[in-house]
C-alpha cells in the first residue's frame, strides 16, 4: 500500500537510507522517432544537490509510506514507480529481500527533473545493498530501462551523455556550476509533449550529418567556461511544444534570463527550467528577486554536476 500525508518519518529505523538527486537536461535533442513508437534521445544530465529521501526497512512485504512536503503530489499506488521498480526487480531476482519503503517527498512532480524516476532509482540502489546485486548487474540494468527512461541515469546519479531511449550512458566530468532551478508548479506531462512535437514513427527530426557527427567534450578539469561555450550551442527540443501547452514556462525562462544567467533552457519535458550562474553570490541573489516576485513558484538554488 503507500499511505501519504505528514508522517514523521524520523520516528522509524531503517536499515538503510538513499537520496534521489534531481536530474537536470542541460542539453536535450530528439534524434528522431523510432518505429516502435519511443523516441532516440542525445542529451546532457546533471544532477543538482536537492533531493528526494528514500529508506529501506527490510521485511517480508513490499510497502511504501509518503511524507514530507510533496507527499500528496505522488499519487496513486499503480503509478508509483517505486513499487514498480521493486515489482519488476523482483521478477528478475530469485527470492529478492524486499521490504518497508519510507519515501520523504521534497521534489515536485511531473516537473522534467526526474523525481520519480529519481525515487525508482534509489530504491532499485536500496534493494541491490540488501542483496548483495552489483549495481553494473544487467538484471537491475534492465529493470531500470522497463520502469522508465530516465530511470537508468538517475541509478547512476552522475553527469554523462545519454543517448538512445536513456539506456547508453557516457560519463562526463562536468564541473561544479552554480545554479537556479524554478518549477512554476504547473504539471506537465511527457507524453503531451512528445505528441505535441509531432514525429511520426520512423521519422528523424535531424538531418543525417547531425546524427553522425562526434561531440568533442572538454577535458576533465576543463573550466565552466568550456563546458558553457559547448553547452550554449545546445537546445532542448522539447521547450517550444512546452512553452506552447504551457504559457508560463517562457516567462519562467523570460525571468531567469533577465537576472544575468550565463545559460537558462527548460530540463526534460517541463516544466522546471534551470539557469546557470557566474558565482554562487549570482545565483542566491536571483533566487532571492524570483522568489520575492513569484513565491507561489517552486525555487531551489544550489550546484549543478561537480562530484556528482
Amino acid at each position: 500500500m503507500i499511505v501519504t500525508g505528514a508522517t514523521d518519518l524520523e520516528t522509524a529505523t531503517p536499515a538503510l537510507s538513499e537520496t534521489a538527486r534531481a536530474k537536470v537536461n542541460l542539453t536535450l535533442r530528439v534524434v528522431g522517432r523510432r518505429a516502435d513508437g519511443f523516441h532516440d534521445l542525445e542529451s546532457v544530465v546533471a544532477f543538482a544537490d536537492c533531493v528526494d529521501r528514500l529508506t529501506l526497512t527490510q521485511g517480508a512485504d513490499l510497502s511504501l509510506v509518503a511524507g514530507g512536503p510533496r507527499a500528496q503530489e505522488c499519487g496513486q499506488t499503480a503509478d508509483n514507480l517505486i513499487l514498480k521498480a521493486a515489482r519488476l526487480f523482483s521478477e528478475r531476482v530469485a527470492n529478492l529481500k524486499v521490504g518497508a519503503f519510507a519515501l520523504d517527498k521534497h521534489l515536485p512532480v511531473a516537473a522534467g527533473i526526474g523525481g520519480g524516476s529519481a525515487d525508482a532509482a534509489a530504491a532499485l540502489r536500496l534493494l541491490a545493498r540488501v542483496n548483495g546485486i552489483a549495481m553494473g548487474d544487467p538484471r537491475l540494468l534492465e529493470t531500470a530501462r522497463l520502469t522508465g527512461a530516465d530511470v537508468p541515469v538517475c541509478v547512476r546519479s552522475a553527469s554523462c551523455v545519454m543517448t538512445g531511449v536513456g539506456e547508453s550512458l557516457l560519463p562526463l566530468d562536468l564541473p561544479a556550476m552554480p545554479a537556479v532551478l524554478v518549477n512554476p508548479r504547473v504539471p506537465v506531462a511527457t507524453k503531451e509533449i512528445f505528441a505535441a512535437l509531432g514525429l511520426r514513427k520512423g521519422e528523424l527530426n535531424v538531418g543525417v550529418n547531425d546524427v553522425i557527427e562526434a561531440i568533442v567534450w572538454p577535458k576533465a578539469g576543463a573550466p565552466m567556461d568550456d563546458w558553457l561555450t559547448m553547452l550554449s550551442d545546445g537546445t532542448n527540443d522539447l521547450e517550444a511544444p512546452a512553452i506552447r501547452i504551457q504559457p508560463v514556462i517562457g516567462e519562467v525562462l523570460a525571468r531567469l534570463r533577465a537576472t544575468g544567467a550565463r545559460l537558462s533552457r527548460m530540463s526534460g519535458s517541463g516544466a522546471t527550467c534551470f539557469a546557470i550562474f557566474s558565482d554562487e553570490a549570482d545565483a542566491h541573489h536571483a533566487a532571492q528577486t524570483i522568489r520575492l516576485d513569484r513565491p507561489q513558484w517552486w525555487v531551489h538554488v544550489g550546484m549543478l554536476g561537480g562530484g556528482s
